[in-house]
C-alpha cells in the first residue's frame, strides 16, 4: 500500500528494469548500453567529466604553444616542433629558414591558437565538468532522486556535446585551419575568416559555428532535466531550505544556461547563413574585402552580433563561478566540521546574481560608442552585482571561523578558491567604469582579471569537487601524498603566471600581440622581460598536473578502498548511497529529517548528523532537549 512519502517514477526500461511491452524480466546491459550509450546519470556525468578534462588539458597544451612564442618570439617550438606542424598544417606553423627546424607559430596560427583556446576551456572545459559532470553525478544523490528526470534527453544532451567536440576537433585540419576570429567570433571579420569558394562549410570558422550549435544544444537539454528533477524528484523531506548549497547552485545555473545560451544560439545560425548562404545578418554594406567592395545582400549590423554573444557570455561567466562556488561550500562546511554562515542568505545572493547577469552584458561593449545613459546603466549594475558575490565569499570566509579545520587535499583547493576569486573580483571592478575600460581594454589587464576567476578560482573549485567526490564515484581515495605534490606547485605557478598580467596591462600591452609586444619594445620594455617569467610559470604548471593525472587513473584500480560510505563523516544525503552507487543509487528507502549541515551539533553523540537520520526518540537525562523539555514542564 503506498503512503503520500512514496515516490512513484516511471520504469527505465533501457536500464533492465522495466516493465515495456510485457517484459518482466531482468536483463543485464550489454557494455555498449551501460557505459557508453547510457542512460544512467552517474555513467552519463562521468562521460562529460573525462571527455571536459581531456579539452581542458588540450586546450591548455594550446596556450602552452601560445606562451613558448610569446617567451621566444619568432622561435621554433622545440622537440616537437615538426609534430605540431606535420598536424596543424602551414598554416599554423613554418621553418625557421636560418636554422631549416619546423614548428614556427605563424600570426594566423597564434590567433588560431587562441581562438580555439578560450573557446575549448570556457565551453568544452569548464562548463562541461563544473556543470554537466558534477551535476549530473551529484545532483540526484543529493536530493535523493533514482535517477534524472528525463534520462534519454540527458543521453542525448552528453553526445551532442561529443559531436560538437569532434566538429571542433575536426576544425583544426581543414584547409586553412582552425577558427582565427577569437573566441567571441565578432564580425565582420568572422564573416569572410578562410571562407572560399571550394571551401564554404569545411573551414575552420563555420565548423566552429556548427559546434558550438551542438554544443549550446546540449547544454539547453540539460539544464531543462536539471530544473525538472531538482523540482520533481526531491526525496520526501527534501525541502527547498533543506536542499545542499550545490543544488541551489547548479539550480540557478541551470536557469542562466535555459534563458541565456538561445540568443548566442540563434546568433550562431544567422552567423553560419551568412558565411554559407550569402545573407548579411551581421555583415554591414560598404566593407572592403581584397580591395573590392563586398556585395552583401542587405546592410548587417555587427553590433548586433555583440548583443547577442554578450547577453549568454556575462551569464556564462557565473555559469562557470556558481557550480565552482557550490562546490566549496559542501568541502567547507564538511571539512570546518560547523554549518556554512548565512546558508540562506547565500541561496538569496545566488538568486539576484542569477537576476543581475541579464543586465550587465554591455559593460563589453564599451568601445562600441553607447551612449553617456546607456553606459551608466550598465556601469551601475556592474557595480551592484558585485554586492552578491561579496555576500557569498564573505559567508564562505566567516565559514572558516571558529571551525575545527581539517586540511584535507579537496579543503586545500577549496579554502584558496576564496583569495584567488577575490583577487579577481577585486580586479573587475575598474573594469566597471567605461572611462577605464578604455584604457585596459584588450589588455592583459582584461586576461589577468578573466583568468584569475576561471583558473585559480573555478578550475580549483572544480579539483577540490574531484578530491571530495572521487571515493563516492569509484570507492577509492586519491593519494593523499600525489595530492599536495599537485596542489602546492600548481597554486605557486599559477599566480606566477597571472599576477604580472596587471602590470603588462597597465603598461598597455595587448592580449593579441603574437610576439608579445617585440614590435613596441622601446615603449613597453620595462614589462616585457616578465613574458619568460610567466611562460616559465606556464611549464611548471603543467608539470604540476601530472601528479593529478597519475592519481587520477591510478587511483582507480590501486587506490585505498573506502571502509564506509561516507568516509568524510558528511551530513548531506549522497554519502547514504553505495561507493561507488549501483543503478537507482540507493539501496534503502530515503527520507530527510533535517537541513543540509548540520555540523558538531550540541548534545549530539558525533559531530554530524546525517539528513537521513530519523531524530532520537530517547534523549539523554543530561542532554540539552531534555533539560529544557523538563525546565518547561
Amino acid at each position: 500500500m503506498a503512503t503520500e512519502d512514496t515516490i512513484h517514477l516511471p520504469d527505465h526500461g533501457d536500464h533492465g528494469h522495466g516493465h515495456d511491452h510485457g517484459h518482466d524480466d531482468h536483463h543485464e546491459l550489454g557494455w555498449w548500453r551501460k557505459y557508453v550509450f547510457s542512460t544512467d546519470h552517474k555513467t552519463i556525468g562521468i562521460q562529460y567529466g573525462l571527455t571536459g578534462l581531456v579539452f581542458l588539458f588540450f586546450g591548455f597544451c594550446l596556450m602552452l604553444v601560445m606562451r613558448w612564442q610569446l617567451a621566444n618570439p619568432g622561435h621554433p617550438v622545440p622537440v616537437i616542433g615538426g609534430l605540431l606542424q606535420a598536424l596543424f598544417g602551414e598554416s599554423a606553423f613554418t621553418t625557421d629558414p636560418a636554422t631549416g627546424l619546423k614548428g614556427v607559430l605563424t600570426p594566423a596560427g597564434y590567433n588560431s591558437f587562441g581562438a580555439m583556446h578560450g573557446t575549448i576551456m570556457v565551453f568544452f572545459g569548464i562548463v562541461p565538468i563544473a556543470f554537466a559532470a558534477f551535476g549530473n553525478f551529484v545532483v540526484p544523490l543529493q536530493i535523493g532522486a533514482p535517477d534524472m528526470t528525463f534520462p534519454r534527453i540527458n543521453m542525448a544532451s552528453y553526445w551532442c556535446f561529443f559531436i560538437s567536440c569532434v566538429i571542433m576537433l575536426v576544425s583544426f585540419v581543414v584547409p586553412g585551419g582552425a577558427a582565427k576570429s577569437g573566441w567571441t567570433s565578432y564580425p565582420p571579420l568572422a564573416g569572410i575568416s578562410d571562407l572560399t569558394p571550394e571551401h564554404p562549410f569545411m573551414n575552420g570558422q563555420t565548423l566552429w559555428l556548427v559546434g558550438m550549435i551542438f554544443n549550446i544544444t546540449a547544454s539547453l537539454l540539460g539544464s531543462v532535466n536539471f530544473i525538472a528533477t531538482i523540482i520533481q524528484l526531491r526525496a520526501p523531506g527534501m525541502t527547498w531550505m533543506r536542499l545542499p548549497f550545490f543544488v541551489w547552485a547548479q539550480f540557478i545555473t541551470a536557469f542562466l544556461l535555459l534563458l541565456a545560451f538561445p540568443p548566442l544560439e540563434a546568433a550562431g545560425v544567422m552567423q553560419t547563413m551568412d558565411r554559407a548562404f550569402g545573407t548579411s545578418f551581421f555583415m554591414p554594406t560598404g566593407l572592403i574585402v581584397n580591395g573590392q567592395i563586398a556585395d552583401w545582400s542587405g546592410g548587417g549590423s555587427p553590433i548586433l552580433w555583440q548583443h547577442l554573444f554578450w547577453f549568454l557570455a556575462h551569464p556564462e561567466v557565473y555559469v562557470l563561478i556558481l557550480p565552482g562556488i557550490g562546490m566549496v561550500a559542501e568541502v567547507i562546511a564538511n571539512n570546518t566540521r560547523k554549518p556554512l554562515y548565512g546558508y540562506k542568505a547565500m541561496v538569496g545572493a545566488i538568486f539576484v546574481l542569477g537576476f543581475l547577469s541579464f543586465i550587465v552584458w554591455a559593460h563589453h561593449m564599451y568601445m562600441t560608442g553607447m551612449g553617456a545613459k546607456v553606459s551608466g546603466f550598465f556601469q551601475t549594475t556592474t557595480i551592484m552585482i558585485s554586492v552578491p558575490s561579496v555576500i557569498l565569499v564573505t559567508a564562505l570566509m566567516l565559514s572558516l571561523w571558529g571551525g575545527s579545520i581539517r586540511f584535507t587535499p579537496p579543503m586545500l583547493f577549496a579554502a584558496t578558491f576564496l583569495p584567488m576569486f577575490g583577487i579577481g573580483g577585486l580586479t573587475g571592478i575598474p573594469l566597471a567604469f567605461n572611462a577605464v575600460d578604455l584604457y585596459l581594454h584588450d589588455t592583459y589587464y582584461i586576461i589577468g582579471h578573466f583568468h584569475y576567476v576561471v583558473a585559480p578560482g573555478t578550475i580549483f573549485a572544480i579539483f577540490a569537487g574531484i578530491y571530495y567526490w572521487y571515493p563516492k564515484a569509484t570507492g577509492r581515495m586519491l593519494h593523499v601524498g600525489l595530492a599536495h605534490l599537485h596542489f602546492w606547485p600548481s597554486l605557486i605557478s599559477i599566480n606566477c603566471i597571472f599576477t604580472p598580467m596587471f602590470l603588462q596591462g597597465m603598461a598597455g600591452v595587448h592580449r593579441r600581440w603574437y610576439d608579445g609586444g617585440l614590435g613596441f619594445e622601446q615603449i613597453i620594455h620595462p614589462v616585457i622581460k616578465w613574458n619568460s617569467f610567466m611562460s616559465t610559470a606556464a611549464f611548471c604548471l603543467a608539470v604540476a598536473q601530472f601528479p593529478f593525472i597519475f592519481n587520477f587513473f591510478w587511483s582507480m584500480l590501486f587506490g585505498k578502498k573506502v571502509t564506509s560510505d561516507n568516509p568524510w563523516d558528511a551530513t548531506t544525503v549522497e554519502w547514504q548511497a553505495p561507493s561507488p552507487p549501483g543503478h537507482g543509487n540507493f539501496d534503502k528507502p530515503i527520507t530527510v529529517y533535517r537541513g543540509p549541515y548540520e555540523y558538531s551539533v550540541p548534545g549530539a553523540d558525533r559531530d554530524y548528523t546525517p539528513q537521513t537520520e530519523a531524530p532520537r526518540t530517547d534523549k539523554p537525562a543530561n542532554s540539552p532537549a531534555h533539560l529544557a523539555a523538563a525546565h518547561a514542564h
